[in-house]
């Protein structure tokens, strides 16, 4: 046989079993990738610094205790992480009702403080768009802090340490609807024993609406906010005054303004009858420094400050097991999905 008969007897079969090894392993590499991929999961994490750019400016404390001073690509499992809603990223605040907490409170928090220190004559502003989604199912009704969390605070770094704001959230189990409220601590006088809250609702009812008993809750409140109903607030805090500014889709705007540099209650006359009635049967109450907080280094706090314990508030707290808690409705939840942080503004 020549070489010309050769070629063209062989080689198309030479040619049609390299197409056979070439589309064999072809296969089975395809295989082996297709394998791979359904036993290597790709995770592709969304950080809460991803949802509100603003982290940088913040340090965490969380509810187990763990601590975090540098939040951009940060997260927390089961404490401080993104949700996505269906529509929507959330940056989630969640906090047990018995966990480790700072050395000034006994309530657990998952909560930013803010690194920068401002004095209330420079001022500082705040924003938040959030709605909370859980507050502890158990408590004592007949004490003001049960079934309630805080969102929002400004907070003293000298003095007393005392909080110019707090705003609240707090639903009484059964209650379809929860209040949304601001306190204001007084910078007290002398020493700090006879500190007090006065308290300002903005939809339902204030700090001071209590139970008759442990297991009776008040009226419902007809304007109030549901658990996952979207609310905001702005904290604006310009030349010594607070301004504050609270919406929410279906109810009022309603806006508030308190100086932080000269006391509304200086004098004992000036003491509200809500301080006198709630704090009565406690201890005696005092009076503020003339100059309330005027030149004192404060700053923000944004997160789920929980308010629920198993001491103040009888709170069940399953020994401080975080899981059991959890599991329980022994915890506060809060979903941001905006919130800003900046210089003050001229108030509109």
């Amino acid at each position: 046989m020549n070489i010309k008969t050769f070629k063209a007897v062989f080689q198309p079969i030479l040619m049609m079993g390299l197409v056979f090894v070439m589309n064999s392993c072809f296969d089975k590499a395809k295989k082996a990738n297709g394998e791979a991929s359904k036993d290597m999961v790709v995770e592709t994490s969304i950080y809460p610094s991803d949802v509100i750019p603003f982290m940088d400016k913040w340090k965490i404390l969380c509810g187990n205790g763990s601590r975090s001073e540098n939040l951009v690509g940060y997260q927390k499992k089961d404490f401080f992480y993104v949700e996505n809603d269906g529509k929507t990223n959330w940056v989630v605040y969640k906090t047990p009702n018995s966990g480790v907490t700072s050395r000034t409170s006994s309530n657990t928090r998952t909560e930013l403080g803010e690194k920068a220190h401002w004095i209330p004559e420079t001022g500082r502003k705040l924003t938040g768009t959030l709605k909370v989604m859980h507050v502890s199912t158990t408590g004592d009704a007949t004490v003001s802090s049960s079934y309630s969390v805080v969102i929002g605070q400004i907070h003293s770094d000298e003095g007393h340490e005392n909080e110019p704001l707090k705003i609240f959230y707090k639903k009484f189990p059964g209650h379809q609807k929860g209040s949304v409220f601001w306190n204001y601590e007084i910078n007290t006088e002398g020493d700090n024993s006879g500190r007090w809250d006065y308290s300002t609702a903005v939809w339902g009812h204030d700090f001071s609406s209590v139970g008759e008993s442990p297991t009776t809750y008040p009226e419902e409140p007809e304007d109030g906010i549901a658990l996952g109903e979207e609310f905001s607030y702005e904290v604006n805090v310009f030349k010594g005054v607070m301004y504050l500014t609270f919406t929410g889709e279906g109810h009022e705007t309603i806006k508030f303004t308190k100086s932080l540099v000269k006391s509304d209650f200086s004098k004992k006359s000036d003491i509200p009858q809500q301080i006198i009635e709630g704090y009565s049967s406690r201890r005696a109450v005092s009076v503020e420094r003339d100059t309330a907080y005027a030149g004192e280094l404060n700053y923000f706090k944004q997160g789920a400050y929980n308010q629920a314990n198993g001491k103040s508030t009888k709170s069940e707290t399953y020994d401080g097991d975080i899981a059991k808690q959890y599991t329980n409705g022994s915890y506060a939840e809060v979903w941001f999905r905006k919130a800003t942080i900046g210089k003050a503004t001229t108030p509109n």
